[in-house]
């Protein structure tokens, strides 16, 4: 397994609720904070956060949740070209909502494991190193 984990909307939900897979979300977090790993997320899988804290919590939860992941140790990943067509290519081939192929896209880009639970990912099992959080 990779020492870069990815995380999509569903792993860091997990984490923010507490529910299934957030221990899993949380060890990579830890070996972040410790040096020996590195935890990436793409502004856009960020941005899917923040609509459904919104839709769940109300907008104020939003800037607090925002402060939070970018007061920790991971890398939130602007989007630029090669990110933007390796999505669109991932989109094109499999069955996936277009964030989600936004997640897959930085994990094979930077040779990462992608931290989800979200079982739309599964036809992308031979694509994209998953560890499956929560299961």
């Amino acid at each position: 397994m990779s020492d870069i984990y990815v995380l999509d909307s569903y792993a860091v939900l997990a984490l923010l609720g507490n529910e299934a897979g957030s221990k899993e979300v949380k060890a990579a977090l830890e070996r972040a904070q410790s040096g020996t790993a590195r935890v990436l997320m793409s502004w856009v899988n960020a941005g899917e956060v923040a609509y459904i804290v919104q839709r769940r919590w109300g907008k104020e939860k939003v800037y607090q949740v925002l402060g939070t992941l970018e007061a920790t140790r991971i890398e939130l990943v602007n989007i630029d070209r090669d990110l933007a067509l390796r999505a669109a290519a991932i989109k094109a081939e499999h069955p996936l909502a277009y964030a989600d192929a936004f997640a897959a896209a930085l994990a094979i880009r930077e040779n990462g494991t992608l931290l989800t639970g979200d079982p739309e990912f599964e036809s992308l099992g031979e694509v994209v190193d998953i560890q499956w959080v929560g299961r």
